[in-house]
């Protein structure tokens, strides 16, 4: 193993560990709240993690040369997966939405296993032909069944990171903008008919209206994160994770972080995410890649970094809150498996990849 791919490795690790132990901070109390003790929430994700590393050594070991053979095949089984959730007694519904199968271990998240795939598919597809009527065909059908769930951080993150993959394949700047101006109308216009999501757009451009409302939410990061000041409150010393901030093991955990690690802690665990990506960069720089190769590991790349910005972006309150969930860190086995899975593949890329001769 090259001495990237061990850095590389070691940032999963750390971030990852450093992840769990801030699960553990931020969901005590609600995990006392609710099952009467606090480490519920610590242990399920704990043995998630264990099965990540699990997942993570054996996706390293496998070749890519399999999700390209059976591209079309996997696409179609990740769809069926989709449809499966929005089934009645076969998909669960929480909160209003239907986005999970149930497993006999946990909860299955679908779409999160939906994102690596539309990834793969689209390496294969566009390493073919840069055909564009058969790009936004095998994009309509995620879109309308991720609607339906529906699920519109997710929705985000597969368009965003689709666009990144046909810019990948040499898709032309003018086309993208299109591209990118329809999705921006199509968010549009599911947020304006969609009652929930208009006033989550209407709390995010007026977070002062409705404090005890719809706007408490980005009220109570907004507090999390002025409480942080530049050095913290100190590690479990957090106000709000006593039920103030909702989600706090999951989407809104970097709130939680930055409350107890201030500015700068929370600047070096940023740069740790930036690290992994150097890293990966690293891990390829003079080899040799296929064109499908190529377009799985930078599409990987682009999809955990779309991820990764969009969950700190709703944090800071740059964007409104979608329920994105933070890569390695956030409490959920179905997106840290999959953030390690995707981990894996990259290394089996690098370790598989031919040196350039000089």
């Amino acid at each position: 193993m090259s001495s990237s791919s061990k850095l590389f490795l070691g940032l999963i690790i750390f971030l990852s560990l450093l992840g769990l132990f801030f699960v553990f901070e931020a969901s005590t109390v609600e995990s006392f709240k609710l099952f009467g003790h606090q480490y519920y929430f610590f242990r399920q994700q704990a043995l998630w993690l264990t099965l990540s590393f699990v997942v993570l050594f054996l996706a390293s070991k496998f070749k890519v040369s399999f999700f390209e053979k059976y591209a079309l095949q996997i696409y179609a089984f990740a769809v069926l997966l989709l449809i499966l959730t929005l089934i009645p007694g076969i998909g669960l519904k929480l909160n209003g939405a239907r986005r999970w199968i149930a497993l006999p271990f946990g909860t299955l998240q679908t779409v999160e296993v939906f994102k690596f795939v539309l990834i793969s598919f689209y390496a294969y597809l566009l390493s073919k032909k840069l055909d564009l009527g058969s790009f936004l065909f095998f994009l309509f059908w995620p879109i309308l069944l991720v609607l339906l769930q529906p699920d519109f951080g997710s929705l985000m993150v597969l368009v965003a990171s689709s666009i990144i993959m046909y810019f990948l394949a040499g898709g032309e700047i003018k086309i993208l903008s299109i591209i990118f101006g329809g999705g921006f109308l199509l968010a549009l216009l599911v947020v304006i008919f969609s009652p929930y999501r208009r006033e989550r757009l209407t709390t995010f451009l007026n977070p002062e209206e409705n404090i005890q409302g719809d706007s408490y939410h980005v009220r109570q990061i907004t507090l999390a994160l002025g409480g942080g000041s530049w050095f913290g409150r100190g590690i479990g010393n957090s106000q709000q994770k006593y039920s103030y901030v909702p989600e706090a093991s999951s989407d809104s955990i970097f709130a939680i972080v930055a409350e107890e690690v201030g500015f700068v802690g929370s600047f070096l665990i940023i740069c740790a995410f930036i690290a992994y990506f150097i890293a990966a960069n690293s891990m390829v720089k003079n080899k040799v890649l296929s064109k499908y190769e190529y377009l799985l590991y930078y599409g990987i790349l682009g999809w955990i970094a779309i991820q990764l910005l969009f969950n700190l972006s709703a944090v800071v309150v740059l964007l409104p809150l979608s329920g994105m969930p933070l890569p390695f860190f956030s409490q959920g086995g179905s997106s840290l498996l999959m953030s390690f899975f995707a981990s894996g593949v990259l290394l089996s890329i690098a370790s598989h990849a031919k040196i350039k001769k000089s």
